[in-house]
């Protein structure tokens, strides 16, 4: 299935051009707050100064991946190069909020597992990622607040869904590697 199939398909079932335009619009804007990572940012400054946003990326990548998590799954969870992803990993065990550990399936396998510390340090960025967030909707109706929730993760899981469909098609049209 081709990228354009995939977008033939989505447009079968066409939304308004307003409601679209809307969202398109927020989409935006909310790259811009993304893009500077404010939320993250926010939470380091007040948690761990010293950690890199890169670095909550790691922790982040390592709580989506399914089954063991070795430098090589969160390298391509986080859509970097392995190299860049064992220098980030390399510099969490240092600070003692990975650690290594042998697989149980293949003891030759290394596995990354978060410390204590490291689970304690999640907790607390989490903590101040939610207060912030709360702060934002603070006002809001619960009804729209849980309205909203579902509607924005269905639309995320979506989002995600197209696009992993049609990188999938576009692997699978390259020519075989030699």
């Amino acid at each position: 299935m081709t990228t354009k199939t995939v977008l033939k398909q989505a447009a079968d079932i066409a939304p308004s051009p307003e409601d679209v335009a809307r969202v398109s619009e927020s989409i935006g804007r909310m790259r811009l707050l993304i893009g500077r990572r404010i939320i993250g940012r926010t939470a380091i400054a007040n948690i761990a100064p010293g950690l890199d946003i890169s670095h909550l990326d790691v922790l982040d990548a390592m709580r989506r991946i399914e089954g063991e998590v070795t430098v090589g799954a969160i390298a391509e969870t986080m859509r970097i190069d392995p190299s860049r992803g064992s220098r980030l990993v390399a510099d969490l065990v240092t600070r003692g909020i990975l650690k290594r550990d042998a697989s149980q399936a293949d003891g030759r396998r290394s596995l990354v597992v978060r410390t204590e510390f490291g689970d304690s340090l999640l907790a607390e960025i989490r903590a101040v990622k939610r207060s912030l967030l709360a702060g934002v909707v603070e006002g809001w109706d619960p009804e729209e607040l849980n309205t909203f929730s579902i509607l924005f993760e269905k639309f995320i899981t979506d989002f995600e869904s197209v696009f992993l469909t049609a990188e999938k098609a576009q692997e699978e049209s390259l020519p075989p590697s030699p």
